[in-house]
């Protein structure tokens, strides 16, 4: 399977205005999502999970709590590349229904 191509920085930057709750940090996008409960919070890993498995690409999930970071990159190509900013606008879709 070929390796994706990183994205340029204004290409990044075009991305992240469409994710204004993202953030850069190094190779890799960043969101923390605060949840109503934390069963709310395993909602949303589970939902999450589901549409990583189908899109082939895991982002780094950590939980706190109500809290929920989830940290995208595309580990085979070194960085960020569209497979993020695709996972990360799906995040923000399952967000709306887990943790309004």
């Amino acid at each position: 399977m070929p390796y994706a191509r990183l994205l340029t920085q204004p290409e990044i930057d075009q991305a992240l205005q469409a994710l204004p709750e993202w953030r850069r940090e190094g190779e890799a996008i960043v969101r923390t999502l605060r949840c109503p409960t934390f069963r709310d919070a395993i909602v949303l890993v589970d939902r999450v999970a589901d549409a990583a498995e189908a899109a082939d690409h895991h982002p780094d999930i950590e939980i706190v709590w109500r809290r929920v970071t989830f940290r995208l990159t595309t580990k085979a190509s070194g960085g960020l590349t569209e497979k993020d900013m695709a996972m990360a606008a799906e995040i923000e879709g399952l967000a709306g229904v887990a943790a309004p």
